[in-house]
């Protein structure tokens, strides 16, 4: 679909890209964690990447005129479908920490600054974002 190719990094797919694949929460199973759907929001491009004492600090930066929501720290988004805590917030740019784990068993060890990578936000971000828009243009 065109959304797919304008919203996300598939364009620049080639034989062999590694890809996360995780499977879904059982609806009766424990909620641990962050809620992801598995949408792709926008794409992100990673500006740094900062070897942090055995652990990663990440770097992104996306166009925050047309995000549909907002990172804050200690929220939630998800990358290339790993959900992470974001560790800094700035309007356009945010970061996360990775642990030897993730960098192991996900494709983050083959990100470098100028990775473009796939997004989503906090679904409970993009749904307060959503409700307080709509507000402010009924005050209008």
């Amino acid at each position: 679909m065109d959304e797919t190719m304008l919203k996300t990094n598939l364009g620049t797919w080639k034989v062999g890209t590694e890809v996360n694949v995780e499977r879904s929460m059982r609806m009766d199973g424990r909620f641990d964690g962050h809620i992801v759907q598995g949408h792709v929001d926008q794409t992100a491009t990673c500006t740094k990447v900062v070897d942090d004492n055995g652990s990663w600090r990440y770097y992104f930066e996306y166009d925050a005129e047309n995000a549909p929501s907002i990172t804050v720290p200690k929220g939630s988004i998800s990358i290339n479908g790993v959900s992470l805590t974001v560790v800094d917030s700035k309007p356009g740019m945010f970061s996360v920490a990775i642990i030897p784990y993730t960098y192991k068993v996900t494709n983050f060890h083959n990100f470098q600054p100028g990775t473009k990578v796939n997004i989503e936000f906090d679904v409970f971000g993009k749904y307060v974002q959503a409700l307080l828009k709509q507000y402010m243009e009924a005050g209008k």
